[in-house]
């Protein structure tokens, strides 16, 4: 039973009642003090007790909500150090979602059917959460084949921060025609008449497919907040409890925060989060922080939505773009004055920042930079700030990261783009990208993420798999063992670490008494199932703050009710977010199972045959007549 029967318990003190007990389990608790458990108690939000079954009888009462985890594996709450998890519920329930899609095939179907629904005016639009290696056809679609799906309807898919693919309905929505020039650091590709063929291309700034999408329409009232609500639930269905928000392009302070800030009054929130400010108009930057230190502080919210500090940019001259696919892009000389001033305000005012940067030539530049507001005592100085991705982040570096207080976040872009960083910079190069176990060595915080929506999925397991195994998503293997990390470490970067980063790490990321009651029930034990199923592992029941925000399997029809998603025609509607497959596992039980039908039919024809005197009595040691000499 999912849910036991509470009769015969001895009456609990009313103050002493527990909201929710989650028994016969294998609480796995990240407390070194009490690393595993088989029950846990929560009331008010908190956990109030971390035992054994006998331990949390007495705190069980008529209003207890009893959960039987029949013996699964319970975690603490997930925490995403790096999603893009406002933006991405302001569009959610616009876009089709290619994660984990295993086939070109399948994912151009559900491109055509979503097309034939979606109404004139708007867009069929993919934006991120998969790439090509993923698909067994292992490549793009092509615009013919987008042609051909939705003739009449506009489509806009989006290949990480590498391309975007259109139709010519989309070309003559987004209004691209000859004339049209290239934008800074992007290209539209022509054909041999000059006109564009559907490809855009990032050469090196994703600005060009990001300022394409925005031609899209959007999402208006009521639905935004609809859109957001169901995408915390999918981010639910993983076991996440907690994110922070990196901001990003087109993510503008406070206007597009009401959505959350709304949900978040109205308690309506299932997912806390920690969030960013990036300014959004280069030239502008250094006038926006001084408005925002003004108006808000880090720390200012609750436990449900704070404010966290600035970035993942702070000035857009010292941005560098992940395109693996192009030369890494040298950044003008120079903006280290601008940054100077940027980072010198922020932390004279106490607010902590996180850094957007992928290569050591960048860190580098950056590092000079602090270290000179080093020697005016402005750090180390107790303001958490971190780099974001440090894929090619060198040694030295790391030890001048830890020498001003930083920390890192990774993420597993290198999951998805790994194939084509392999590609332009060789194997060798790859097997440190980023350097994990060097950051960890030197002690530093290193939080685990994402990045999603628009390069990787939000699936965490995929990460968490890219952490352990060292694989992309295309089966690539990229790591060499010693940069890889244990389950245990990997859990760690994925609960703990996040907490650190955001300065809760004393109420939150473990499950022991006093801590916030986030958890997950998970559909297969992430310390025991093989390696290769670990990205298809599922939350069956999440609960955040006491509440049950996500439940499935046994426990359906317990987590809370939120609105229909709306537009009806929304492809989420239709198809849900991530695409779940079959486990890799069972597959091959599966095919094992089938292969043992199959010889079972056939020694039963082979005896029908030799009954009828069709075969001999004495099998052939033949297996195929077809090789018989």
């Amino acid at each position: 039973m999912a849910t036991m029967p509470v009769a015969g318990f001895p009456p609990a003190r009313a103050d002493h009642v527990a909201d929710i007990v989650v028994r016969n389990a294998k609480i796995y608790t990240g407390d070194p003090g009490c690393p595993q458990a088989g029950a846990i108690a929560v009331k008010d939000g908190r956990v109030t007790v971390i035992g054994e079954d006998a331990d949390v009888v007495e705190l069980i009462s008529a209003r207890t909500r009893v959960i039987d985890a029949l013996g699964r594996r319970v975690i603490a709450g997930l925490n995403d150090s790096h999603l893009h998890v406002i933006r991405g519920g302001l569009n959610y329930v616009l876009e089709l979602r290619w994660d984990g899609v295993p086939t070109l095939r399948q994912a151009l179907a559900m491109l055509r059917e979503q097309a034939a629904r979606t109404p004139k005016g708007q867009w069929v639009r993919v934006v991120g959460g998969w790439s090509a290696e993923q698909f067994a056809e292992k490549r793009l679609p092509t615009v013919a084949e987008l042609n051909a799906a939705a003739p009449d309807t506009p489509v806009f898919v989006l290949h990480l921060y590498q391309a975007a693919l259109m139709n010519r309905a989309a070309l003559k929505a987004a209004a691209y025609t000859k004339d049209t020039p290239d934008p800074r650091g992007g290209q539209i590709v022509r054909g041999r008449d000059g006109e564009p063929t559907g490809m855009l291309l990032a050469a090196p700034s994703a600005l060009i497919l990001y300022s394409t999408l925005s031609a899209a329409p959007v999402l208006q009232g009521a639905d935004l907040r609809t859109s957001t609500r169901h995408f915390l639930r999918e981010l639910n269905r993983f076991g996440l409890t907690s994110a922070i928000d990196a901001a990003g392009g087109f993510q503008n302070f406070p206007d597009n925060y009401d959505t959350v800030v709304g949900l978040a009054r109205d308690g309506q929130l299932s997912l806390r989060i920690a969030y960013h400010l990036f300014p959004q108009t280069p030239g502008q930057e250094i006038d926006d922080l001084r408005r925002w230190i003004a108006m808000v502080k880090p720390g200012d919210g609750d436990e449900w939505l704070r404010l966290n500090g600035a970035g993942e940019s702070l000035i857009w001259a010292a941005t560098d773009f992940e395109n693996f696919v192009q030369p890494r892009p040298e950044l003008a000389a120079g903006y280290e004055e601008n940054l100077e001033t940027a980072v010198r305000l922020l932390l004279e005012n106490g607010w902590g920042f996180r850094l957007h940067a992928t290569y050591d030539e960048t860190i580098r530049r950056d590092l000079n930079v602090f270290e000179k507001l080093a020697g005016e005592g402005l750090f180390p100085h107790g303001n958490r700030w971190l780099f974001d991705h440090a894929e090619t982040v060198s040694r030295h570096s790391l030890d001048r990261i830890a020498a001003l207080g930083g920390a890192v976040s990774v993420q597993n872009r290198m999951s998805f783009q790994g194939e084509a960083f392999v590609r332009r910079y060789g194997a060798a190069a790859a097997t440190e990208t980023p350097p994990i176990r060097a950051m960890l060595d030197r002690g530093l915080t290193v939080g685990a993420g994402t990045d999603a929506t628009r390069v990787s999925s939000y699936n965490p397991w995929v990460a968490l798999h890219w952490l352990v195994t060292g694989r992309t998503v295309g089966d690539l293997a990229i790591y060499a063992p010693e940069n890889r990390v244990s389950r245990e470490t990997a859990l760690s970067m994925y609960t703990q670490a996040g907490a650190r980063l955001t300065g809760e790490h004393e109420v939150k990321g473990v499950l022991k008494p006093g801590y916030y009651g986030d958890f997950a029930i998970l559909s297969d034990d992430f310390f025991t199932v093989p390696e290769h199923d670990i990205p298809h592992i599922e939350s069956l029941l999440t609960v955040t703050g006491g509440r049950i925000v996500y439940a499935a399997a046994e426990y359906e029809g317990l987590d809370e009710a939120i609105p229909a998603v709306h537009p009806t025609w929304s492809p989420v509607a239709h198809y849900g977010g991530y695409q779940a497959t079959v486990k890799p596992s069972i597959a091959g039980a599966r095919q094992a199972e089938l292969m043992a039908h199959a010889v079972s039919e056939s020694e039963q024809h082979r005896q029908w045959r030799i009954q009828r005197g069709f075969a001999p009595d004495t099998p052939t040691t033949v297996f195929d007549t077809c090789f018989v000499l």
